[in-house]
């Protein structure tokens, strides 16, 4: 890699701060650029030019986006949509006519469709709809394929995308309106030992799969991605492990030292039924494989909320 100016979006969430520390020990990051939202809101599209003519990037790593967990996106679809859509049309397009030499395109598994065979191989990412609660995100963020592939063929613009699975680690969101699936529980469970409640309430019945994948290995994935891939083809970031939410829950108690009964409410949605990726792929490419287990994963993740909250 020459010598860059990269430019972070979204360096403060889980990802990105997870990226920024990787991007910092490189020695061709030249300069690491990392805008806040309240900087330049890249939904407004002149903010986003305003954003490439202030700051001149070499390269472009777009984590920025609006998450949440099934309780936000299933109040929210239009806002999850409509936030998303932008975010990624205008950083992208701005960055091909600001003359960026690589970007860098996030991804998600939400973008795969609600009923294909295990695993999810890149290659089924257009044989379906995604399952409903997710599909406003998940299609928004899709685009982001699409529109990088078109700036590819038309301009030969260098772009890529990594499709992640759901993230988890230290500096993760615990808010329970809007947090992911391991936060959420590790808050629900810790706030219930604390006062000494007997079960613990979760939505659906605990039978979908899951597949996870520490921010710190996605980081390092989407490093080894900037420096040695640049193809058309998305590529798919995971572990490679899938474990049932009933028996991620039950991890989850043990760590946190939750000692009382699960109850799950069947009137409440599970969300798609699995999600397990081929990673096969990645390990091609560039060499990337998962390397922190879940367990370790969620015990960092405890510790990390019991002294941050």
């Amino acid at each position: 890699m020459e010598s860059a100016r990269v430019l972070l979006t979204g360096a403060s969430g889980l990802l990105g701060s997870h990226v920024h520390a990787r991007l910092e020990q490189l020695p061709w990051v030249r300069e690491l650029l990392t805008p806040r939202s309240s900087e330049y809101d890249v939904r407004d599209q002149r903010a986003a030019q305003a954003m490439y003519a202030d700051l001149r990037p070499d390269i472009v790593i777009h984590c920025a986006s609006k998450v949440g967990g099934i309780k936000d996106t299933r109040e929210h679809p239009a806002e999850f949509f409509y936030d998303n859509i932008l975010i990624g049309t205008h950083a992208l397009h701005e960055a091909w006519r600001a003359g960026v030499k690589k970007f860098i395109g996030i991804g998600t598994v939400c973008a795969y469709p609600e009923h294909i065979v295990l695993p999810f191989r890149e290659a089924d990412l257009w044989s379906g709809y995604p399952e409903h609660v997710n599909a406003p995100y998940g299609m928004a963020k899709k685009m982001l394929l699409v529109q990088g592939n078109a700036y590819r063929e038309q301009y030969g613009f260098h772009a890529i995308h990594l499709l992640l699975v759901n993230l988890y680690g230290p500096g993760d969101n615990f808010d329970p309106e809007s947090s992911h699936v391991i936060p959420g529980l590790i808050r629900k469970f810790i706030e219930a030992r604390e006062r000494g409640a007997s079960s613990v309430t979760l939505w659906g019945d605990g039978s979908p799969t899951r597949e996870f994948l520490h921010a710190d290995d996605a980081a390092r994935g989407i490093v080894l991605a900037t420096e040695n891939y640049d193809s058309p083809e998305p590529v798919n970031l995971g572990s490679g492990q899938e474990i049932a939410v009933r028996n991620l829950a039950v991890l989850i108690a043990r760590e946190t030292g939750f000692q009382g009964t699960i109850v799950w409410d069947t009137s409440l949605p599970n969300g798609q039924p699995k999600r397990c990726l081929d990673v096969s792929r990645a390990e091609k490419e560039f060499g990337f494989r998962a390397t922190i287990s879940l367990e370790q994963g969620i015990r960092e993740s405890v510790q990390w909320f019991l002294q941050h909250r």
